[in-house]
């Protein structure tokens, strides 16, 4: 597949046909205001949104580097779906009651977006197709039906199990044994909700603004070069962004996802794949890959490519390493054979946050009035909602205009987390860690035994996954 007059960068292809907004205003100078959010991305938005729902006479400042949706929340696969990161380790520590209720509010979240989105005249292309995941091997196979087992376990009696023949009769992907779904899922167009809820929050009266990079956080104030901005609460939603900040370079690691989207298919390739129902599909590989068929019968599909960057740097408007590109292409044509020859768009790059545990965080300190929320690890397009629901609770709670939800109690709120190691270890750990889990793939590829392979299991108590 030829690649050569690929679009790289941009930030995305999602802002390539959408569009990049009209620029908002930068902060002017200093100013007080009750709460002030940094990161103008699904976070950061959505907390803003809820917020300013449950008590609006609240003034509220969103502070954005470059624009809103600039990063992982414009960049993504547009999976709206129910995971979230570090379940398993919150049901461990608080019991597996806990982790279920954990995952009921996520099952909900699916809903809550979508709804809102509806009822905000937001058009983002959200179909409900729910979420498919294959098996290729005899090894992804045993995993996926531990998988699906252990999802029954925290309350999703409503997912699927089918075998290789039930699969292609939805999507044919070449070699899938088997596959799960779960109808707690859709696809959507990320920049699309993104825009869409930026000038919602906007039109209720929240400040947002743009090209103000803040420098540091601390309590009460947020730092640009432009002024600072004094709040009672000071609240970080920047994800994969947050080693930018002064004092935070260890806190959550950016790891690099990468995507490409074909041109729009014709009827006779998807007349060989089906896809019909539009699911968001990925796989049980430990490299795994994510993918959705767009509004306009094209595919988005992603993968890791180049983890990370040494420093916690991030990349320059989504730039992509030409081998990333083509990997990315040739596992397509895998999946899908009837692609080859067919135009890819463009190819771009993102972060998301990972914290040492792989767990996602909401958090309010009581005593400074800073709080965060993210360490989503690619689970962030739902998980975003929740964790500002989340928040706008524990700020109600803490000012005393309402007392403990539902949602403060959840497992996650509050949750330390220790942070990552100092360079070169860092880069070295990461990068040894993926080698480690694309050779267990390969190795799984070719045997016929059903078990995990051992270096994936070693990779994974190494980097603190399990």
């Amino acid at each position: 597949m030829s690649t050569v007059s690929t679009v790289v960068g941009g930030i995305s292809f999602w802002y390539a046909q959408e569009g990049t907004p009209a620029p908002r205003e930068p902060l002017p100078g200093d100013t007080s205001v009750d709460v002030c959010i940094v990161g103008g991305g699904y976070t950061g938005l959505w907390t803003a949104y809820y917020l300013k729902k449950a008590v609006p006479f609240l003034n509220i400042t969103v502070l954005e580097a470059k624009f809103c949706g600039y990063g992982a929340s414009g960049r993504n696969g547009g999976w709206l779906y129910n995971g979230i990161a570090g379940r398993d380790r919150y049901a461990k520590a608080h019991g597996h009651d806990a982790a279920v209720r954990l995952q009921k509010a996520m099952n909900e979240t699916v809903d809550e977006v979508v709804r809102t989105a509806a009822e905000e005249k937001i058009d983002a292309d959200i179909h409900r197709g729910g979420v498919l995941e294959v098996a290729h091997t005899p090894s992804q196979l045993a995993r996926l039906k531990d998988f699906h087992s252990v999802e029954i376990a925290f309350g999703e009696t409503d997912r699927v199990l089918r075998g290789a023949r039930e699969t292609a009769e939805r999507v044919h992907v070449t070699g899938a044994v088997g596959s799960t779904w779960t109808p707690h899922g859709a696809r959507l167009h990320p920049a699309k909700l993104v825009k869409g809820l930026a000038d919602v929050v906007e039109a209720l009266g929240v400040t947002i603004h743009e090209s103000t990079p803040v420098t540091e956080i601390k309590p009460k104030h947020a730092v640009t070069p432009y002024g600072t901005v004094r709040a009672p609460y000071v609240l970080r939603c920047t994800e994969g962004f947050t080693a930018s900040l002064k004092g935070q370079k260890r806190t959550w690691l950016p790891m690099n996802s990468s995507m490409i989207v074909t041109e729009p298919l014709p009827a006779r390739i998807w007349d060989t794949i089906g896809w019909e129902g539009r699911e968001t599909l990925g796989d049980m590989a430990h490299a795994y890959f994510y993918a959705q068929r767009t509004a306009d019968d094209r595919i988005a599909l992603g993968g890791r490519g180049y983890p990370y960057r040494f420093g916690s740097a991030t990349d320059n408007d989504g730039r992509t390493r030409p081998e990333t590109v083509a990997a990315l292409c040739d596992l397509m044509v895998r999946l899908f054979p009837t692609t080859a020859g067919v135009h890819v768009d463009h190819a771009w790059s993102g972060v998301l946050g990972v914290p040492r545990d792989w767990c996602a965080t909401v958090t309010l300190d009581r005593s400074t009035g800073l709080g965060w929320a993210g360490g989503y690890v690619g689970s962030g397009v739902a998980t975003a909602n929740l964790a500002a629901r989340t928040l706008r609770d524990l700020i109600q709670q803490d000012s005393g205009q309402a007392g403990p939800t539902d949602l403060t109690a959840l497992p996650w709120v509050n949750h330390k987390v220790r942070r990552w190691e100092p360079e070169p270890f860092r880069w070295l750990g990461v990068h040894g860690m993926y080698a480690a889990y694309r050779a267990a793939d390969r190795r799984e590829s070719t045997s016929p035994r059903p078990g995990t392979d051992p270096v994936a299991r070693v990779a994974d108590r190494i980097a603190g996954r399990h």
